[in-house]
């Protein structure tokens, strides 16, 4: 292996191990997350000479998986109700926006549709660090994700997707007024007020800081990146469920949307896939309500998986298989599918629907069959 490709190889196993630790460790690891996606192709354009004309379908791909991630995380650590749904609703909107953009093409549809769901777990895992977050009353929360959508997420969207313009090329070009190829020395260094101006900055943030911790309460705990030492300290942790959920509830329907939703939008963004949004959903579906069954009539007998890790490899396994039929039969027709590109995501959904049955909770009363929670 090539010293760009080991290059590649482990930005990759970054992009898809990092947002593993999310549900454990969320701030740190959604952090990381960000901070490995902002820089994975400008990585691979500085180090390697590997062509990416591809790489924009996988990128997004797993910026899809991370933040679903993150949702699975919110649904095993939050205990407030209200705080929860508030994400929930975020999350799904946020997923709908891009399953409709991929498919129209029209990018208006991700101002309309703004990830306000990514900051809004940040702030709320952020609070974390030092209190119990179910101090947020009903009117902060909203405030919270409000401010977020409309102060913060708006305008990045309309940068990123309206005006298409690149931070790096519009600070050196239209703020410091040299060319973008320009080294970021020698732009700052042609305009040292700029040194000035980021020390004022600095300073008045460190006042605003320090006044801002004079009206906070105390903390409610020492400082904290691992989410597990307080979770269960002051919130209100639904009941452990059963090891097995009746295949139809609400459950069964979010978990067929979600991974449906999901699903789709990785054959729509990765390359040489010649499919469409209902060729994915019918499938997915059946599958998913199979595999439930399964697992029902297994649960039901006593039986249930040992560790995330031998679900996780069992349903590998299965969905591998799976994959692999489905590439037989698309040989045999006048479609087309990248078999690479479909593997991919058949490991993606794998590590998704593990964790939604590792995490999920259920805050309503089964449709036929169950218990309710609440």
């Amino acid at each position: 292996m090539s010293g760009d490709e080991l290059i590649f190889l482990a930005v990759l196993l970054l992009r898809l191990g990092v947002p593993l630790f999310i549900p454990r460790f969320p701030l740190p690891a959604i952090l990381a997350a960000l901070v490995i996606d902002a820089a994975d192709q400008t990585i691979f354009q500085n180090t390697t000479d590997l062509n990416l004309d591809g790489y924009q379908g996988y990128d997004k791909a797993l910026d899809v998986y991370y933040l679903t991630v993150a949702y699975l995380a919110m649904v095993r650590n939050w205990g407030d109700p209200f705080a929860f749904r508030t994400g929930q609703f975020l999350w799904y909107y946020r997923l709908s926006g891009v399953l409709l953009f991929e498919i129209t093409g029209v990018r208006a549809l991700l101002i309309i549709f703004p990830n306000t769901f990514e900051y809004f777990f940040i702030a709320y895992e952020t609070v974390r660090l030092w209190w119990q977050p179910g101090r947020l009353n009903k009117k902060q929360v909203i405030t919270m994700a409000a401010a977020i959508w409309i102060f913060i997420k708006l305008p990045q969207e309309w940068w990123i997707h309206i005006a298409q313009l690149d931070f790096t090329d519009f600070m050196k070009e239209d703020v410091f007024g040299v060319s973008a190829t320009a080294s970021w020395v020698d732009a700052i260094g042609e305009n040292l007020w700029f040194l000035a101006l980021l020390v004022v900055v600095v300073a008045v943030a460190v006042v605003g800081v320090r006044r801002l911790r004079e009206r906070l309460p105390p903390p409610d705990w020492s400082i904290t990146f691992d989410v597990d030492r307080t979770r269960h300290q002051a919130e209100i942790t639904p009941a452990p469920d059963p090891d097995w959920q009746p295949v139809v509830s609400w459950y069964m329907f979010e978990k067929i949307a979600l991974v449906s939703m999901v699903t789709t939008i990785f054959a729509l963004v990765l390359p040489d896939n010649e499919v469409t949004a209902l060729g994915v959903v019918v499938p997915v579906g059946f599958v998913i309500i199979a595999n439930s069954f399964a697992s029902t009539w297994l649960a039901r007998r006593g039986r249930s998986w040992s560790s995330t890790l031998a679900e996780f490899a069992t349903m590998l396994v299965v969905n591998i298989a799976s994959a692999l039929v489905f590439i037989v039969l698309v040989r045999r027709s006048d479609s087309a599918v990248n078999e690479g590109a479909t593997v991919f995501f058949v490991l993606l959904l794998t590590l998704i629907v593990t964790l939604f049955d590792r995490y999920h909770r259920r805050e309503s009363t089964a449709v036929f069959g169950g218990h309710p929670t609440r």
